[in-house]
């Protein structure tokens, strides 16, 4: 078995800019490489910046004063970095203004009171506002406020910073959704996970701006039904979504391609024939169908709200039919896991992703709503809950997301470490959108239905549907479906334990 799986396309895993290198012979006292530029002379000798930033950034107990501060002192005896004190370091590396020990950002300053001042003079003044005060703190409170100061350059972030001190942008939902952008719904969530800002649903709002642009410029034939179709059945449906705390993204995203598959076809039905949805008849359905992709059976959905509020009731459009079904062989499952375990081509949350879609059959949607708290780490071994019962985790996956909840990323820029979500996304308190994790997989290299249709067809044979079922967050629909496809329909399990036959004489 070829142990490099087909179509595997590594990514960079990489990250950040590679550490610059001088020609002279001037070696840092700690990494030996020749310094391109200095950034401190002590006791031990020179230092090159990147030594010299771990230096500041080190905290713990010295081991040979016992006191618990700043570390910037080379390793003893024990292989412990030491305090400044033990290591004749003379700087004194308390903030002039918070009395912190940390590394000087700018005079006598640490970098959380330079943010800070930078961020107050951006607001105008320390501002009065408990949200924007509110707002300061979180920023100052990240976990690397380096990143903070990096983004705060941006002319964009400063536009929108000024806007909300001198307020000329509203710090509401309304102000966030006229500005736009990164940096405006960066802070939007950030003011939401730190509940500065109600929640509110991200998809809704924009559903809704989606429809009207959609709209615009369609003739009234075919604007009127449409609107009727996107307004009381999609939207008044998705707003009852939102209101009980449902997840809308998968049905906004199916509302829209009926919406577009819905125009599409009375576009073409206004301008082949000059007929309306309501004078459609069932040969022009058959001829749109017959001669076009498969989505086009998407058009299913308004034409039973037609029929159901007396607009026609005179055609009908069958059940869309899956064409194929994608599958990979048992040897490319095996070398893809193979791969995502111990190989370096994705980053550490992709990879555990794919494991998770690869291993138990988890759709992307679902994978990407895992919480911390999902998953079980005790003595005995791990457990992760995908459906109604724990299932275990077997080495070495288990490892795998050991070393990922230690260092899940995304956590270091205001939101802090309390984010419940197993990936984390960029925006506070939000986990990485489906979209995001499906790309990334698909660019590897992995074929995700194939994935997910071999993994479920593998466990149905290994074990009663109905088990799989119930373990994984299936159907037992599903589950038996794919059961019947791999001959092994277990038809007549019923989930309870079966007598022991006995021995006849």
């Amino acid at each position: 078995m070829n142990p490099t799986p087909d179509g595997l396309s590594p990514r960079s895993t990489r990250r950040g800019r590679p550490r610059a290198t001088s020609t002279r012979d001037d070696p840092c006292a700690r990494c030996g490489r020749n310094i391109p530029r200095l950034a401190a002379r002590w006791p031990e000798g020179r230092l090159c910046f990147t030594c010299y930033n771990t230096a500041i950034h080190t905290h713990g107990t010295c081991p040979n004063c016992r006191q618990d501060r700043l570390l910037p002192g080379p390793p003893g005896a024990d292989g412990e970095p030491v305090c400044g004190t033990c290591a004749g370091i003379d700087v004194d590396f308390h903030c002039q203004r918070c009395g912190a020990e940390a590394g000087h950002h700018r005079g006598n300053l640490c970098v959380r009171c330079v943010l800070r001042e930078d961020l107050h003079a951006l607001l105008g003044s320390a501002p009065s506002d408990p949200t924007l005060a509110g707002l300061v703190d979180a920023l100052c409170a990240a976990d690397r406020p380096e990143s903070i100061i990096t983004w705060k350059r941006s002319p964009k972030v400063k536009t929108l910073l000024t806007g909300l001190g001198d307020g000329s942008i509203p710090c509401t939902h309304d102000g966030f959704d006229a500005v736009g952008g990164k940096p405006a719904e960066h802070v939007r969530a950030l003011l939401q996970h730190h509940d500065l800002l109600p929640t509110r649903d991200p998809y809704l709002p924009r559903f809704e701006q989606w429809i009207a642009t959609k709209l615009d410029g369609l003739p009234d034939e075919v604007r009127q039904p449409v609107h009727h179709f996107a307004t009381w059945h999609h939207l008044r449906r998705i707003r009852a979504k939102a209101a009980d705390g449902t997840p809308t993204r998968a049905p906004i995203h199916s509302a829209k391609q009926e919406i577009t598959e819905t125009i599409k076809f009375l576009s073409w039905l206004h301008t082949t024939y000059g007929r309306t949805a309501a004078t459609c008849t069932q040969p022009d359905i058959d001829e749109w169908l017959a001669t076009g992709p498969s989505t086009r059976q998407l058009i299913r959905t308004f034409f039973v709200v037609a029929a159901r509020t007396r607009l026609n009731t005179t055609v009908t459009v069958g059940h869309r039919a899956a064409r194929s079904s994608p599958s990979l062989t048992q040897d490319q499952r095996i070398v893809w896991i193979h791969e995502l375990l111990t190989g370096n081509s994705e980053t550490l949350p992709y990879r555990v992703a794919g494991t998770l879609l690869l291993l138990y059959a988890r759709p992307i949607t679902r994978i990407v709503t895992l919480q911390v708290s999902d998953v079980t780490d005790q003595a005995d071994g791990m457990t992760i809950a995908l459906g109604l019962r724990p299932t275990d985790v077997p080495e070495p996956f288990a490892g795998l997301l050991r070393t990922h909840l230690a260092t899940r990323p995304n956590l270091r820029t205001g939101a802090g470490g309390d984010n419940p979500w197993l990936l984390p996304g960029t925006l506070a308190g939000r986990h990485l959108h489906p979209t995001t994790v499906a790309n990334r997989l698909r660019g590897l290299g992995i074929n995700l239905r194939g994935a997910r249709n071999r993994a479920l067809a593998e466990l149905v044979v290994e074990c009663p549907p109905s088990l799989v079922a119930d373990a994984l967050g299936y159907s037992h629909q599903v589950a038996f479906r794919h059961a019947s496809k791999t001959a092994e329909p277990w038809a007549r399990y019923v989930g309870r334990s079966l007598p022991r036959p006995t021995d006849t004489p």
